[in-house]
């Protein structure tokens, strides 16, 4: 038999009374005759005098307890002197006989229970605290129960009642008979008991023979030394009654719990001690009336929790453990308990319900130790390993995961029951959770700790909360944290009420609707509280290692779910994992689609609070405290580290990019901004969001959507905060990543910045544009995508960092109340661009240009022509969108705002030529011809200001311009003819003017060109000579094509159509027809048209009185114009006869003189 504590269990006469009376067993009815009274019939009774008793003094050494003759007299066995039985008693002995428990038995005894003497001696045995007996008859029932202990007969009596169980039982029947150990070994055993009259035969000795720790065998001998070390009181039978023996046990209890915290001062205690005070509690661990003090100090509480619960197998144990922190629990079982709990925490024994109902599965599973007390008896161990082999999907039975279940709560609930806490968190639970010892509130306190203030934790202490928090293992099931139980109830019952209950996914939808407006605030707080500890172990999380297990030990090679190694530490587990997450297809060693969804719930859920991310936590707590000590709300802790990525220290930079790319392909991880959105992606994305394998298409359709009405300003500060990270690295933008990658290798090496990729890949791509390359350098694929994020680019300033630096400071002076979005700042500083600095000023003309090269750039052209694109531009080109609608302009249908949008890229166009690419590309062999000396005044991305424009209109009006060129000026003469703010010369030198003599005009904003009437009309009224020659040259442009002048163009329609039909268009020839019907009386004019010509004679006699000729083309034009100029042409030619004449006749002498001096 295994060593155990031999016990010396007394055969109680009334338990075989008792039996014989019921007709059990006819060899116990032969075992009672043998009355304890009878000295020859069983040395049971009280001893002759003198007669020896094993195991205690003999005649000739008194008592420890008395003195004088009464003392010998218990010493020999006596009850009292005058209450010594006969030798011989013809009828049996009872306790109810003796003068000496007389009285206590009337007092405290029913009658009925009299002739029974095991009904008396439980009686008195448990009567209650302060019923206190005399102490003769206190010694009386001592020495009847210490005295029993050696009687061979009552052995033989257990041999006939317990005759079969014996047999099965090895180590039963291999005891030496006649010395007390047969019953103890039966004790040892009855869990394997089945006979029913030997188990009530063993249960009714257990429960005399634990009243008093003197009667247990070898407890005295070994323990005998620590009781007197630790003062657990004095071990003579006088000074301690009944009540006090089970105190004896819990002092030494006491004593084995301290040792194990580290209690300052605390007594060691010996070995063999230790394992029997152990034992004794695993002994007493199926019926709570065998751990005396506890049934004492507990009394009233188990009949208050725990009235209907029956006795045995620690039922009462567990109903009283359940209730230990409820109100009306007095302290001193509340005390009790926590003691019993601290036992069954150092050996799984103590506690039978578990012992029995996981002692299949503990030997199954290789969970326990042939040697008894060793790490494996320890409660943790046993949950830890029961645990992994759940976890892994091996067979526990139910009932066994529910005693599981239980502990595992109770370790959750008193933090006192974990040594290690106790020892190692000693300062902080002083410096910060005192006085909240209830209901796990000190372990949430401790996490609250480490949390919030991990300097102030120190190291063995975050390890002992990280391990308890694994034994316990709250991840799998919520119900045991019971702090969190409760605080959350309210939510899990209206936002996960369609989990099952129980269920680790309970967990997860906590996390889910953190932050939202199910979530209370002391569930946000417990929640937070577990979740740090639980992230720095990726197995406390259950569904996480269920998916998980097998991608983790293939690619991260880890271990069982109880053990580590050094080379991969829990918390390392899930980096390894999330790195595989973002794996090609070509890189290979990719997740399992199961553990990658587990791991983009996880990051989804860390994302909501940069503590629930220990790599993170631990890379960036230098940078956190730098950059972002003022960020506390949920998600701005992370937002800012992206914000500052170039400033992170390089282990910080690393882990923030990974995470960031790892979002930039499911943007689904940003739980915050997926709340915020949800609007949006339930209108427009609800199909990509349903779709698990997002690959960045979700935050392309949330950024194609972002100016809908359903967007959000949260939704929209989100999804613009995404982009400006995506812009510091090309890997943060998943789509461009995977189409480019190649690309990026190959042409764009060593840069990183996704802006600089995308335009030195736009580069690329329009230099093989401008060269007819065959096969174009950029991929088809990735040109897509590149014209993807140029668009996306084009909708906020600061998605172009070079343009949003060099513009900053304008932006703050110029446009301090302009919102970012839809280009609005980019519009703002166009409007703004005659008062922009210098830099931003160049850098503002380059984006002009870009855009008109590309009006698909051009964001707000875009948005708000959309429709009107739809209606008339559905088949143009992209880059020839603006020329279509430019063509447009004036149809019925257009829509205000979008026409109002072209005349302003109209006016941009007509500022400088190389704003205007048709006209760049029609007049790049008369720009450099006629317009030289403009371009060289101009110098880098300064405008000219519509000078060069302003060149090729006056040679237009020479005649002078090729075919293509002057097509396109003719286009913009006609369109500066109805709009004056399309002239940018005019605009400049005839702002004021307009003002003072046409104000009306250019409030009416018509566009039909009365400004420009007005303007000639007033022509002598004009002062300023700049504006005045501008005009000049509007007249001398008029007389070049009527339909540069709208107004007499619209009086003389008629006209045209009837006298110059067959006349086509342009060089003048419509309006010299006109001039000639004028001058034919024959011809009858309409009388606004004749009024108009008359009136631009008029004024092109005065210009060309007040506007001498530029040179002899503007002569010759200016003649040719003229009224009378035949009577000037007819000048003219004599002239030139006259001086051809005389030229003739000087050449003639010159050469006659010139030939007779050579004569000479």
């Amino acid at each position: 038999m295994a060593e155990c504590i031999r016990v010396r269990f007394l055969l109680l006469l009334a338990a075989v009374a008792a039996l014989t009376a019921s007709g059990d067993v006819p060899a116990l009815r032969a075992a009672a005759a043998a009355d304890p009274a009878d000295p020859a019939g069983g040395a049971g009774g009280p001893a002759a005098p003198g007669a020896p008793v094993p195991g205690r003094p003999g005649p000739g050494r008194p008592g420890p307890g008395r003195q004088g003759a009464p003392a010998a007299a218990a010493a020999d066995g006596s009850p009292a002197a005058a209450a010594s039985p006969p030798r011989r008693r013809a009828a049996p002995w009872r306790l109810s006989d003796e003068a000496a428990c007389r009285e206590d038995l009337t007092r405290l005894c029913p009658r009925h229970s009299w002739t029974n003497n095991l009904a008396v001696l439980e009686c008195l045995q448990d009567r209650k605290e302060e019923n206190e007996i005399a102490a003769d008859c206190n010694h009386l029932l001592w020495n009847y129960k210490l005295n029993l202990t050696t009687d061979p007969k009552f052995e033989s009596v257990a041999v006939e009642v317990c005759k079969s169980t014996i047999s099965e039982i090895k180590e039963c029947a291999a005891e030496e008979r006649g010395k007390g150990y047969l019953v103890s070994c039966l004790v040892d055993h009855r869990g394997n008991i089945s006979e029913y009259q030997c188990n009530q035969y063993i249960t009714k000795m257990t429960s005399i023979v634990f009243s008093d720790f003197r009667l247990i065998c070898g407890f005295m001998d070994k323990c005998h030394d620590d009781i007197n070390s630790l003062h657990c009181g004095s071990i003579s039978t006088g000074e301690k009654d009944l009540h006090s023996q089970g105190e004896v046990i819990e002092c030494l209890e006491k004593g084995v719990v301290q040792e194990v915290e580290g209690v300052v001062g605390a007594h060691p205690i010996r070995e063999e001690c230790k394992k029997a005070i152990l034992r004794v509690a695993e002994l007493s661990s199926d019926d709570f009336h065998l751990d005396r003090y506890l049934y004492f100090s507990c009394r009233s509480d188990r009949e208050r929790f725990c009235e209907n619960t029956p006795a045995g197998e620690g039922r009462v144990y567990k109903c009283l453990f359940n209730h230990k922190f409820e109100e009306a629990m007095s302290e001193r079982c509340r005390e009790a308990l926590t003691t019993r709990q601290k036992l069954i925490s150092q050996d799984y024994k103590v506690s039978y319900s578990l012992a029995r109902a996981c002692r299949a599965e503990l030997k199954k599973h290789h969970c326990s130790a042939e040697t008894p007390r060793a790490r494996e008896a320890r409660l943790s161990y046993l949950l830890l390993c029961l645990e992994s082999s759940v976890h892994r999907g091996r067979t526990v039975s139910g009932e066994c995961q529910g005693e599981m279940l239980d502990y595992r709560r109770m370790l959750m609930e008193d933090f006192s029951l974990s040594p290690e806490i106790v020892l190692h968190c000693r300062g902080e639970i002083e410096s910060h959770c005192s006085g909240l010892h209830r209901k796990g509130r000190t372990l949430h306190c401790l996490m609250r700790v480490g949390r919030s203030e991990p300097a102030a934790m120190e190291g063995q202490c975050q390890k002992a909360l990280q391990t308890l928090i694994q034994e316990a293992d709250p991840g799998a099931d919520y119900r045991i944290d019971r702090a969190l139980n409760e605080a959350c109830e309210s939510v899990i019952q209206t936002a996960c009420k369609h989990i099952r209950n129980g269920d680790p996914m309970i967990l997860s939808c906590l996390m889910e609707h953190l932050y939202t407006d199910k979530m209370v605030e002391d569930c946000e707080n417990r929640l937070l509280e577990l979740q740090y500890f639980i992230a720095r172990d990726w197995k406390l999380d259950a569904v996480l290692f269920k998916k998980c297990q097998g991608d983790a030990s293939r690619l991260c090679h880890t271990v069982g779910w109880n053990e580590t190694t050094e080379l991969m530490p829990p918390g390392a587990v899930f980096s390894c994992l999330y790195r595989h997450a973002n794996r090609s297809v070509d890189q290979g060693r990719r997740l399992s689609r199961d553990c990658k969804v587990e791991v983009q719930r996880i990051l989804r859920q860390r994302a909501l609070d940069v503590k629930l991310d220990p790599e993170l936590q631990t890379h960036c707590m230098t940078d956190l405290g730098k950059w972002c000590s003022e960020k506390i709300d949920p998600g701005q802790e992370l937002e800012c580290l992206q914000d500052h990525l170039e400033d992170l220290v390089s282990n910080c930079r690393d882990t923030v990019g990974d995470l960031t790319e790892l979002e930039s392909e499911n943007i689904q991880i940003e739980a915050l901004l997926m709340r915020a959105c949800e609007p949006v992606i339930h209108t427009y994305c609800h199909e990509i969001s349903d779709n698990q394998q997002d690959s960045g298409d979700l935050m392309e359709c949330l950024v194609q959507n972002k100016h809908q009405k359903e967007m959000n300003d949260k939704c929209a500060v989100g999804v613009t905060h995404f982009q400006l990270i995506q812009i510091k690295d090309f890997r943060f933008s998943y789509k461009f990543k995977m189409a480019c990658k190649e690309d990026v290798l190959k042409l764009c090496p060593n840069i990183k910045k996704k802006v600089d990729v995308v335009l030195c890949l736009s580069t690329t791509v329009r230099n093989d544009t401008l060269q007819d390359v065959k096969e174009p350098r950029v991929s088809v694929k990735c040109r897509k995508q590149l014209r993807v994020e140029e668009l996306e680019m084009s909708e906020d300033i600061r998605l172009e960092p070079e343009l949003y630096d060099s513009c900053k400071q304008d932006i703050n002076r110029l446009c301090p109340n302009v919102a970012f979005g839809s280009a609005q700042v980019k519009e703002c500083l166009k409007e703004q661009k005659k008062h922009l600095s210098p830099k931003c000023h160049q850098r503002v003309f380059r984006l002009q240009e870009v855009e008109m090269m590309d009006p698909e750039l051009d964001y707000q052209l875009m948005k708000v022509c959309k429709n009107m694109i739809r209606r008339y531009c559905t088949d143009t080109e992209g880059k020839s969108v603006l020329q279509c609608l430019k063509q447009n302009k004036n149809s019925e249908l257009m829509d205000p705002k979008c026409k109002q949008l072209i005349t302003k890229r109209q006016i941009t166009q007509n500022t400088d030529y190389r704003l205007n690419p048709v006209l760049k590309k029609s007049c790049k062999a008369d720009i450099p011809k006629f317009c030289q000396s403009i371009l060289k005044k101009g110098a880098g991305d300064s405008e000219l200001e519509g000078q060069v424009i302003a060149c090729l209109k006056l040679k237009y009006a020479d005649q002078r311009l090729s075919p293509d060129c002057e097509d396109q000026i003719r286009v913009i003469l006609e369109e500066s003819a109805l709009d004056y703010r399309l002239d940018p010369q005019l605009q400049i030198h005839c702002t004021s003017e307009i003002s003072r003599l046409c104000a009306e005009e250019a409030a009416a904003q018509e566009q039909t060109g009365q400004v420009e009437e007005c303007l000639k009309v007033n022509l002598l009224k004009i002062k300023q000579e700049a504006c005045k020659k501008e005009v000049l040259v509007m007249l001398k442009e008029s007389k070049a094509d009527i339909f540069v002048d709208p107004v007499l163009h619209t009086a003389c329609a008629l006209d045209i159509k009837h006298q110059c039909a067959s006349i086509p268009p342009g060089r003048g020839r419509q309006m010299s027809c006109l001039l000639e019907s004028l001058q034919d009386k024959r011809v009858r004019l309409q009388p606004e048209c004749k009024r108009r010509l008359q009136d631009r004679i008029d004024m092109w006699n005065y210009a060309a009185k007040v506007a001498p000729a530029d040179g002899l083309s503007d002569l010759a034009m200016q003649v040719m114009a003229s009224p009378s100029k035949t009577y000037l042409l007819a000048s003219i030619s004599v002239g030139v006869a006259i001086l051809f004449a005389l030229g003739l006749l000087c050449g003639r002498i010159t050469k006659r003189v010139t030939q007779q001096l050579k004569d000479r």
